[in-house]
């Protein structure tokens, strides 16, 4: 193994709280979109691409209002993160020092352009990552963002770190093993690896 990409929800850390704030004050700004989004429906579509999340978030509503209010919401998503940061799992920096002395890091994440950014940005932690991707920069779905990462870093043999079973189907079709993070948002079957808590980590590639 030479390097390893982590996913970011569920897996670094946990937005929810900030993000279901900064949500729900821009659906606030429209009377005819009577929509309350809860914390709990917030971790239920972490990691799915924006298409999938306005029709669970936000259903009924035209496909185009959808777009215009989901765009809305992740931009103020990101300013709120800037600004307020997320919840880090217990020994995120301890565990990403040790493990970037010995592998090159990476992020891929299906989230929107700004929003890794702002992960990097209140939490300081950009200096562990080499290189990271997302769909709101590239278009593309997760595993093709992995195979991206591989390809433009000449990644030989990575693993994922990922929470749902959206983030193994994504490590399969980039053809690499997949390390669930059981703490996370989702539920997985025969992953090749388990992690209950980040320190985990250590014990496996240290």
């Amino acid at each position: 193994m030479d390097s390893i990409i982590f996913d970011l929800d569920g897996t670094m850390w946990d937005s929810s709280d900030v993000v279901t704030v900064a949500w729900n004050d821009v659906l606030r700004r429209y009377r005819d979109v009577p929509h309350v989004i809860t914390k709990e429906s917030l971790q239920g579509i972490m990691g799915l691409q924006p298409a999938e999340v306005g029709k669970i978030l936000l259903p009924g509503l035209e496909e185009v209002v959808q777009q215009r209010l989901l765009d809305e919401c992740c931009e103020a998503e990101c300013h709120y993160l800037v600004k307020q940061g997320g919840s880090l799992y217990e020994e995120l920096e301890a565990v990403l020092t040790a493990l970037s002395a010995k592998y090159k890091l990476f992020i891929v994440s299906n989230c929107q352009k700004g929003y890794i950014e702002a992960f990097y940005e209140y939490h300081q932690l950009g200096r562990f990552f080499a290189d990271y991707e997302n769909p709101g920069r590239t278009g593309l779905s997760k595993g093709e963002n992995i195979r991206l990462i591989m390809q433009r870093n000449k990644l030989e043999s990575p693993v994922y770190v990922g929470d749902t079973a959206g983030d193994q189907k994504a490590a399969a079709f980039a053809g690499i093993p997949f390390v669930f993070a059981s703490y996370g948002f989702g539920e997985v079957r025969d992953p090749d690896y388990t992690i209950n808590r980040l320190s985990d980590l250590l014990e496996l590639f240290n």
